[in-house]
């Protein structure tokens, strides 16, 4: 039991670990302006991307602290909308530009995005249903 209790909250400091690296390679170094194909319009995303980045983080830290199932549910539904909101903007702006390369791009870029959408909306689904069997008392309790 004790190995679950290590592997759950070390996955919590993983996360937020990766995700506070991306805040930093993103905004400071080396930054997105390096990325090739990203045009100016990234900065128009910036904000939710870097908002969803910030809520992962915020979640996780709390994940560390709180193992409620009830309280993982809410905060993984509130990451999952704000990540939701991102590649919407995402998908709205599309900020991408592949120049000469494979004309194909824009296309696997565009079904990438709206499976990050799918994807997102279907955990979400999952989280509240997570919630409301957390509440009603029903369900497996989160890993200690």
């Amino acid at each position: 039991m004790a190995d679950k209790t290590v592997t759950t909250r070390g996955g919590n400091i993983g996360s937020v670990l990766v995700n506070a690296v991306l805040l930093w390679g993103i905004n400071i170094w080396p930054g997105w302006k390096v990325v090739p194909f990203l045009t100016a319009d990234m900065e128009r995303v910036l904000g939710m991307i870097n908002a969803s980045l910030t809520a992962g983080i915020i979640a996780n830290l709390i994940f560390v602290v709180i193992r409620n199932r009830g309280v993982m549910a809410l905060g993984n539904l509130a990451v999952l909308g704000i990540g939701l909101a991102a590649t919407l903007r995402m998908l709205e702006v599309f900020p991408f530009d592949f120049g000469d390369s494979w004309s194909g791009w824009p296309v696997v870029v565009r079904v990438l995005l709206v499976l990050g959408i799918v994807g997102s909306i279907i955990g979400m689904v999952v989280e509240i249903v997570a919630m409301f069997r957390s509440l009603a008392g029903f369900g497996e309790r989160a890993r200690q």
